[in-house]
């Protein structure tokens, strides 16, 4: 395993790439439909549902998808190791896109939506922590070999709505007898479970080539691992061991930055659900006389994520991004993030300057769901990869799967909060809601910032 290369990364990163984009394909084309799947009625291949119901079923799904890693990382760091954690959690989410496609019913809907929670449960943590171990405490690359791991995720996320919207919305679509369009959503839950398959056997055919042992034991019965224990405790920047206390620092300050994530991501995931249903009713998708189906706009974010990606690895390794501290980084992403909404909210304004904001057919320009997406991703990329980034160098190996979770349990209680906000939008009103979110997250983002100082300093030379 080529884990110490003073220049690029290890080849091991782009196997990492490879399948967790696939993982990302299978998930986010799921959830990209999946809102439409359960509001849309029985004759149009939906479960009709009404939307309250629904926003806050997407809310506990996507809450519990990044509750269990909590759980699948400790039983990978105590028994399993990450390996076989990912393979299991693999296998377990290709099946519950399968029950998807196979029982369209209610019941089929919670067995599909419980395996799929399960599945990530195992996958989801280990791999990302498999990425900050192919790299040695203090190497500069790790930001950026995030940020490249992150471009992965987001070209999975990329491609997936656009290719099982076309499936649902053409290719499988059927007109009805009385003229609506009956849409082949459980054929877009098999291409999710294909992909979901491919990633996986990309995974564990290439695994000991480019991986080496790396996560093949339990932290407790790996002496490369123990190792890397005794490693973790030395300060970067002054070359000594530190002491209890410090490490209990370090932990702390990855808990005060979850804190700050939980109201990020309430905010960054309206976009399954409540922006999802108002791009659907209220933004006008005709372009040059062709209708854009509503789950491709889910591709919008991971598509300037890719396109921004490398710009931001770039800059975050130059001389001024390595001068920017962890919290200053997220507490910008938060400003920018609400700033977002505002685009939202002309979108609001443009639809009560043209009359009547209950009817469907009294629409706002696109543009203005394109620049909340491309503010939104920009607050992203300041954000998440970093945080992946620095709970891989805070946490010692030995907690490294189990905080990682704790990290991405900030995602489960914010998709809790994001669907609660979601469901009241139809009570409230569109303008009212996304005021709220903005004003809260600029608010958050400006605290952040005020304390980056205090918490810059119990990380003990991680930046």
């Amino acid at each position: 395993m080529d884990t110490v290369q003073k220049k690029g990364h290890p080849k091991g990163l782009y196997l990492l790439f490879f399948t967790e984009m696939w993982e990302r394909f299978s998930y986010y084309g799921m959830r990209a439909i999946l809102i439409l799947y359960l509001t849309k009625k029985l004759i149009e291949g939906g479960l009709g549902m009404d939307e309250q119901n629904a926003t806050l079923l997407y809310g506990y799904f996507t809450g519990l998808v990044y509750f269990t890693p909590l759980i699948g990382g400790w039983l990978a760091d105590k028994f399993l190791g990450k390996r076989l954690a990912i393979t299991i959690g693999g296998i377990t989410m290709m099946i519950g896109q399968f029950v998807l496609f196979g029982m369209n019913s209610t019941t089929g809907l919670y067995i599909g939506l419980a395996l799929l929670i399960i599945g990530n449960g195992f996958f989801k943590p280990n791999i990302s922590t498999l990425v900050g171990g192919l790299y040695p405490d203090g190497d500069d690359r790790r930001d950026s070999a995030f940020s490249i791991f992150y471009m992965g995720i987001n070209l999975g996320a990329l491609l997936a709505p656009f290719i099982i919207g076309y499936f649902t919305d053409n290719l499988f679509a059927t007109t009805n007898a009385d003229g609506s369009i009956a849409y082949g959503y459980r054929y877009g839950f098999l291409a999710a479970g294909v992909g979901m398959f491919l990633g996986q056997v990309v995974f564990n055919v290439f695994a000991q080539k480019y991986l080496g042992d790396l996560g093949t034991k339990p932290i407790k019965t790996s002496s490369a691992d123990e190792k890397s224990t005794e490693a973790s405790s030395i300060n970067p920047v002054t070359g000594k061991p530190l002491t209890k206390p410090e490490e209990g620092q370090r932990i702390t300050v990855i808990f005060i930055l979850f804190l700050f994530a939980v109201f990020f991501w309430a905010g960054f995931e309206q976009a399954g659900s409540s922006l999802s249903l108002y791009t659907d009713k209220f933004i006008n998708r005709n372009v040059f006389g062709f209708e854009i189906p509503t789950s491709w706009f889910q591709s919008v974010n991971p598509i300037f994520i890719v396109t921004l990606a490398p710009l931001f690895a770039m800059f975050w390794s130059s001389k001024l991004g390595k001068k920017l501290s962890t919290p200053v980084k997220m507490g910008v992403g938060m400003i920018i993030l609400g700033i977002g909404f505002w685009f939202m909210l002309g979108a609001v304004a443009e639809r009560n300057a043209n009359g009547d904001i209950a009817d469907i057919a009294n629409k706002a320009g696109i543009m203005w769901l394109i620049m909340t997406y491309l503010l939104h991703t920009i607050g992203e990329l300041c954000l998440s990869p970093v945080g992946l980034s620095v709970v891989t160098k805070l946490s010692p190996p030995k907690l490294a799967s189990i905080l990682m979770a704790v990290w991405m349990l900030s995602s489960s209680i914010a998709n809790f909060i994001g669907g609660f906000l979601a469901s009241i939008v139809e009570t409230l009103g569109a303008g009212q809601v996304f005021t709220y979110i903005s004003g809260f997250v600029i608010v958050c983002g400006v605290l952040l910032l005020l304390l980056s100082k205090y918490i810059t300093k119990m990380m003990h030379g991680v930046k």
